[in-house]
């Protein structure tokens, strides 16, 4: 009866069920159980009743632990995440904490992408959104309860702010420490009061990013940091060819080796085991492997390519179809004809992959890495190791980069990592080192692409009619996720961007051939987007010059049913001064405008292109991502998507030379340099919209609008990437 007599606001239920206390600390969970999505965006998170699930922790020290479900590679979501429970809560910003969740779907899953917990497609904000929101208001409620109920006072008359409680009337306050304890054995509302924006003190606040000061003087731990007692190395000797398995190996010399421990044979090849990285690398380059090339890709990239030109004669199976785009384009006054091709791309992130991992004394396994799928990469290993997946217990660290990397749907690299272990005996900690070269030549690459595009006019200058076909290879064909993902054949992050166009094409189609080489692909930051972004941008900007139009003014006449592509098309334009025509020879400005993950994103390019070189000077990005969670951040991942990205629309491609890639370090795949790297503007639009995702949205428009501007400065055409002003590739 004691709960009863208190004066609080919440039910009083039996039951703490989803409500786990420990002495002098708070933790409160809720689920979201979203609704069957009601548009391509997404389930309707805003409607669904919370549930146990993401965890808040106030320490009697008055330290607030959010607890991050999403891995952070960079781009700064556990700020972004902490920032919605701690507005609510009412959190002093300075005593705000966060720590990884454990792997555990039933809590975490990520509820826009099915029953799993995971971290990729700009989702962490997305689907945390009401989630975070409903777990701060609660605690905080919990915490009010409390306080009204030791005070015998009104709980109406009690305000939260800074990690303080307080009650105006009689003066009394108690700080968030004071009061966790007994306020975690309150029941938890299952329907507390979420915040107006109006009273919003941090969303949308220029705030500190949580993780700085740690990565600044070293103490933030990477995976490449983990160093378990008596822990030893391990690097594998993998097929110079994709496809290719062992026919045999000789591991004497390389036994000799100092250091060395031991040689074994796993699925991905020969892994050597050593003391310490050095000594594993020593010895697997004294390693003699023969390889059996029997079912292994032995193609060039230009053979593949030519492929690809060969079955984009045919429509494809049909991804988006309107009207009648063949009899469309016999009527047109004037049809524009291109072909786009794209390379296979690395990640290149700046960690290489790699995990520890060991036995524990109950005879489960704890293992250490950057995880970005948790259920499936928990799954995997647990079945390569013989045990259920609880046996298998995940600590997530910072993970460098990964750029969808780290994201694999057969989780290959933790996968290897499981069985060297087990193939060592499990005797020591082991610690699975992927080397530069090895990441770089690795696979699982952005897929190449080649695109056919006919768009005709007609003699006002309107599209009439658009035919479009593309071949490249599925990243989910053949996965996991194919049952889910693919349907009738078509992959939609492969189509992404083009088949879901929004511009106003009266006779539409767009067709896709699935690409059958034996290359791993995998997604690329911004997936399909990536490829499809550019051939619809740089397309739709030749017909704006065929219509002799203005070509802001041409997608603005496309995007009538558009508001929020058309409001960063225009914000951006206006900031980059679109209007002001540049007078310097050879330089000239490009837009582009995409929709992504939700998100909406417009470039406007200040490009000098001389003497077959190009240089970008200046960006300009309008960006609409709703609520503008931490305008910092959102900055900040847009700039370094331009950084990201610019070393890929200017130079670098991986290319195949009978079966083997020729790239294999930075001197051949070069990133961005300091010195290349142009101004960058970033417009955020107003809104209190749910936020979406602004990680990937970045990289589409980038090449397009940089192509463009390359147009305007010389009159050249350039269609594919990486761009080339050699002649090759212009038109």
């Amino acid at each position: 009866m004691l709960n009863a007599r208190r004066p609080s606001p919440l039910p009083v239920r039996p039951s703490r069920r989803g409500l786990l206390a420990g002495a002098g600390a708070l933790v409160v969970a809720f689920r979201l159980d979203p609704k069957p999505a009601r548009a391509a965006s997404g389930p309707n998170l805003a409607d669904v009743k919370a549930q146990p699930n993401a965890f808040v922790r106030i320490g009697a020290d008055d330290t607030v632990t959010v607890v991050i479900k999403h891995l952070d590679m960079g781009q700064g979501n556990t700020t972004g995440l902490a920032t919605i429970l701690a507005d609510e809560l009412g959190a002093d910003w300075r005593q705000v904490r966060t720590e990884f969740a454990p792997a555990d779907a039933t809590l975490y899953n990520n509820s826009l992408m099915g029953p799993i917990q995971g971290t990729g497609g700009s989702t962490a904000v997305a689907n945390s959104w009401f989630q975070l929101r409903k777990a701060g208001a609660a605690a905080r409620e919990m915490l009010m309860a409390e306080a009204a109920f030791r005070w015998k006072v009104p709980v109406s008359e009690i305000t939260v702010a800074d990690n303080v409680v307080r009650h105006g009337p009689s003066g009394r306050q108690a700080r968030f420490g004071e009061l966790a304890a007994s306020a975690a054995s309150l029941p938890v509302p299952s329907e507390p009061r979420l915040k107006d924006p109006s009273e919003w003190k941090l969303i949308g606040a220029k705030l500190p990013r949580l993780d700085s000061v740690a990565k600044t003087n070293g103490t933030a731990i990477y995976s490449l940091d983990i160093r378990r007692p008596n822990q030893v190395t391990a690097v594998v000797a993998r097929a110079p060819r994709f496809g290719a398995t062992v026919k045999g190996f000789d591991a004497t010399a390389a036994r000799k080796v100092a250091g060395v421990l031991d040689v074994v044979q796993v699925p991905s090849g020969v892994a050597v085991i050593a003391r310490d990285t050095w000594a594993a690398m020593k010895g697997r380059e004294a390693l003699t492997v023969t390889w059996d090339d029997s079912t292994a890709e032995t193609r060039s990239s230009e053979a593949i390519l030519a492929e690809y030109r060969e079955r984009a004669k045919g429509p494809g199976l049909t991804a988006s179809e309107r009207g009648d785009p063949q009899a469309a384009l016999k009527g047109a006054a004037k049809v524009v004809e291109a072909e786009f091709t794209f390379p296979y791309l690395a990640h290149a992130a700046m960690e290489p992959l790699n995990a520890t991992i060991e036995k524990g004394a109950d005879g489960g396994y704890d293992v250490y890495a950057g995880f970005q799928f948790q259920t499936v990469e928990q799954a995997t290993m647990a079945a390569i190791l013989g045990v259920t997946a609880d046996r298998v217990r995940l600590h997530s660290n910072w993970a460098g980069g990964s750029f969808g990397r780290r994201a694999t749907p057969t989780a290959d690299y933790l996968a290897e990592a499981a069985a060297v272990f087990k193939a060592s005996g499990e005797k020591a900690p082991l610690h699975l080192v992927w080397t530069r070269e090895d990441d770089m030549a690795g696979g699982y690459y952005r897929p190449t692409v080649l695109h056919k595009v006919r768009a005709g006019i007609d003699g006002k200058g309107a599209v009439v009619g658009w035919d479009h076909v593309m071949v490249g290879k599925s990243i989910m064909i053949g996965s996991p996720f194919e049952a889910m993902i693919v349907k009738n054949g078509i992959d939609s992050t492969t189509v992404e961007g083009a088949s879901d166009t929004p511009y106003a094409l009266p006779a539409y189609r767009f067709g896709v051939h699935n690409g059958r080489e034996g290359v791993p692909v995998l997604w690329w930051r911004s997936v399909g987007h990536t490829h499809t972004a550019h051939v619809m941008e740089v397309m739709i900007d030749e017909l704006a010059h065929a219509a002799n139009v203005d070509p802001v003014a041409y997608r603005l006449s496309l995007l009538t049913q558009a508001p929020r592509l058309s409001g960063v098309l225009k914000l951006a334009a206006d900031k980059a001064g679109w209007s002001a025509k540049l007078q310097e020879p050879g330089r000239g400005l490009g837009v582009a405008v995409h929709e992504s993950f939700g998100s909406y994103v417009a470039m406007v390019a200040d490009v000098t292109a001389q003497d077959a070189a190009i240089r970008v000077n200046r960006i300009v990005a309008a960006v609409d991502v709703g609520v503008p969670v931490n305008p910092d951040v959102i900055r900040a991942q847009v700039e370094g998507a331009v950084g990201f990205a610019l070393s890929a629309v200017l130079r670098n491609r991986i290319t195949l030379k009978d079966g083997q890639v020729q790239e294999h370090n930075f001197d051949a795949y070069e990133p961005t340099r300091m010195s290349e790297m142009p101004q960058v503007e970033v417009h955020i639009v107003p809104s209190q919209v749910a936020p979406t995702g602004i990680g990937e949205p970045g990289v589409p428009v980038l090449g397009p609008s940089i192509a463009n501007a390359v147009f305007a400065a010389t009159g050249r055409r350039l269609r594919s990437l990486p761009l080339d002003l050699s002649g090759v590739k212009g038109a």
